[in-house]
């Protein structure tokens, strides 16, 4: 006898002992989501770490962009807060929205002081569509908001 049951995300289909393809491929997908979701997570913690430290580097590209020292470390804590809700799945979605406008105000410093387009301005975009698509690529409830409606 053979039956097909369905996990608790209803994307995986096992029949008998054997996954089908389509499970195979929700795996890949989850895992290449997880990358590419720990890249930009790994590198904007890497970023708060910096903040909360402000070595003289940290301290000097800040006041380049027009901030003074002060901020730092509060700018730290909103993008540590940020990354937390991203890392986490239950509210990634918020954290990415928040993730989002914190990187638009990136992008507005670098544009406001004329810092190179490629290496300065877009990287925060870069880094955006990273974590976009990886949470595209591992949450169904974004991949069902943006799922086009079936006719019938």
């Amino acid at each position: 006898m053979i039956t097909m049951t369905m996990d608790e995300t209803n994307q995986h289909f096992h029949t008998g002992s054997r996954t089908t393809t389509a499970a195979r491929g929700a795996k890949a997908r989850r895992w290449i989501g997880r990358v590419m979701t720990g890249l930009p997570v790994l590198f904007l913690t890497f970023d708060c770490i910096l903040k909360f430290a402000s070595p003289p580097m940290v301290v000097a590209a800040t006041a380049q962009l027009g901030y003074p020292p002060g901020v730092i470390f509060g700018i730290g804590a909103v993008l540590a807060i940020c990354v937390a809700l991203y890392a986490i799945p239950r509210t990634a979605i918020v954290g990415a929205v928040l993730l989002t406008g914190y990187l638009g105000g990136a992008i507005a410093s670098h544009v406001r002081v004329g810092d190179p387009l490629l290496s300065h301005v877009l990287f925060p975009i870069y880094v955006a569509v990273l974590a976009w698509g990886g949470l595209y690529l591992r949450d169904g409830r974004l991949r069902a908001f943006f799922a086009r409606p079936v006719r019938a």
